[in-house]
């Protein structure tokens, strides 16, 4: 794996920087090379690396409506409703019910190919996870074997939430499809083989602010990684 690790973000943590390069990565197939990114210092020269590193011929069409599509057509499969009947406002809830709603998230996933993580617990529980890990930590220093078993509960709670969570991250099929085209730009488009360069930039601007919960003047071509 390269060593992306050396790019950090002003007030960002390094490793969640880390997470959205992964994430660049796997949606526009490609690796960086193990120093590749050693020398960056601006926002702009990581965008310029990354439109030169991704392959495809040229196709000035929209990835974000072909992956719209691509979801419509998987979802409409799944629940066995008309394609017709959903559009970019629908709402996920309604189309995937919760008494059902990991299993046919599941089906979906399967029929586009890839991951969709929209899943995750409710915030309540990631919140009262949190409380115990901190309190177990300070426990350490007092009672060790108290603090111990709580940081082990706390392991294995994020670990059962992660894998049985079940409340939807969206709201509409429209924020899905965004989501997918900057998640698997690739694996959305019709033609895998193609990309429309006029999206790249604008793309991986989505994955950072959207990941890293960025406002759109905290990240432009002279945001600096020190």
């Amino acid at each position: 794996m390269s060593d992306i690790t050396s790019i950090e973000l002003k007030d960002i943590d390094p490793e969640d920087i880390s997470d959205v390069l992964l994430k660049v990565e796997e949606s526009f197939g490609f690796k960086f090379g193990k120093t590749e990114l050693k020398d960056v210092k601006y926002f702009g020269e990581l965008c310029d690396i990354i439109t030169q590193k991704v392959q495809g011929d040229n196709s000035n069409d929209c990835t974000t409506q072909q992956a719209f599509y691509k979801v419509r057509s998987s979802i409409a499969d799944t629940v066995r409703v008309d394609t017709n009947s959903i559009t970019p406002d629908t709402d996920l809830e309604k189309l995937f019910p919760r008494y059902n709603r990991r299993h046919q998230i599941l089906a979906t996933e399967k029929l586009l190919g890839f991951k969709i993580r929209v899943l995750r617990p409710k915030h309540w529980i990631m919140i009262a996870l949190v409380l115990i890990t901190f309190s177990s930590l300070v426990s350490l220093a007092f009672y060790w074997q108290l603090g111990l078993a709580g940081v082990l509960f706390s392991i294995i709670g994020f670990k059962l939430v992660d894998k049985f969570g079940n409340e939807l991250d969206l709201q509409t099929v429209g924020q899905l499809a965004e989501k997918i085209a900057r998640e698997n730009y690739l694996k959305s488009r019709r033609n895998p083989a193609t990309v429309n360069r006029n999206e790249i930039v604008k793309k991986i601007e989505d994955l950072f602010r959207t990941d890293l919960d960025l406002e759109d003047s905290e990240l432009n071509r002279q945001s600096a990684f020190v």
